[in-house]
């Protein structure tokens, strides 16, 4: 039975790097250690595991979509939750709650039983964008209720920020351990507490799991046609795609496409012409590709203000499949 696990929250809003840190700190996993990651995604098709996955061993992933997790119905938080932690008996967790979610209500939820025996939590870690709060953008409400709360604020693409504008910001954020990072690079021994040992023995939540949704199909029964499923919530509205790994597309029209609609986020892994690749990028900012070791299938997933015309986004997403 395990108890105690340590237990990271890395939380912060939408876009600010959190995939990028988690990636970071994986490359530093020691080999003789078992992780798990629990990722929550606003929207419903999950990318970050395809984001963050690297077939490092020793890591396990579950997802948790649709919402933030203190928000969604409990029981698909749960579920996912006590299967990972059955299966992987990690060593660690690590848990990246939704940039448009609820931190402190999760920290709350952890907290009371059944899990405030079975995971020991750290002090959070907030990530925030630094050049964006220097550029003068508010921080969500709900991400700075985290900032009281936070062991470890991490101030995420600080490298066009001078010693001035650094020192700035840090007087307008509260008295808290600060790291000045680029794409998410944290030293994995700044992670709170990361040291404190703790045991293993006691109970993990017995109760009789309850049943859930069924997860998304995982065989096409015509590799030509996707998975596409959206949602509306009162933070956003979101669409996404899964295509059959065999599915091609022109990276020059998905560059095109992109560029011309008004989202909020774009995260993407497909199966390009080029090869693999993955990108990332928030309010239509230029996305940075980069190759993918994922190979099961291509995702895009878009996040918008107000709802869009479903119907046309997949006619736009179908003509940048290549033929074949």
């Amino acid at each position: 039975m395990l108890k105690n696990i340590p237990t990271h929250l890395i939380a912060g809003p939408l876009g600010a790097g959190k995939t990028s840190l988690i990636r970071q700190l994986l490359a530093q996993k020691p080999a003789t250690e078992r992780w798990a990651v629990l990722i929550n995604e606003f929207g419903r098709i999950g990318l970050d595991t395809a984001l963050l996955d690297s077939g490092t061993e020793g890591v396990a992933f579950a997802e948790v979509a649709g919402g933030c997790l203190c928000c969604v119905n409990g029981v698909p938080f749960q579920v996912a939750l006590t299967r990972l932690l059955r299966k992987v008996r990690p060593c660690r967790l690590l848990i990246e709650p939704s940039g448009l979610g609820h931190p402190v209500g999760l920290w709350d939820r952890f907290m009371a039983p059944p899990w405030f025996e079975v995971l020991a939590l750290r002090p959070a870690v907030l990530v925030l964008d630094a050049a964006d709060l220097v550029a003068g953008a508010a921080l969500p409400s709900t991400q700075a209720e985290m900032l009281a709360m936070a062991g470890l604020l991490v101030l995420n693409k600080a490298e066009s920020l001078d010693g001035a504008a650094r020192a700035q910001l840090a007087e307008r954020l509260p008295r808290r351990p600060l790291y000045w990072t680029s794409q998410g690079a944290l030293p994995l021994a700044l992670l709170p507490e990361l040291a404190v040992r703790t045991d293993e023995g006691g109970g993990l939540p017995g109760a009789e799991l309850p049943a859930v949704a069924a997860a998304l199909e995982e065989v096409w029964a015509d590799p030509r046609l996707p998975i596409c499923v959206s949602q509306a919530r009162a933070d956003g509205w979101s669409i996404g795609w899964r295509w059959h790994a065999s599915q091609r597309f022109a990276l020059t029209r998905i560059r095109h496409w992109l560029s011309g609609l008004h989202w909020r986020r774009a995260k993407l892994v497909l199966h390009t012409g080029d090869g693999w690749l993955s990108g990332n990028a928030l309010d239509r900012q230029p996305i940075r590709w980069q190759p993918s070791e994922w190979r099961r299938d291509s995702r895009l997933e878009l996040i918008f203000a107000e709802a869009q015309d479903e119907e046309a986004l997949g006619a736009a997403m179908e003509a940048c499949r290549l033929p074949g």
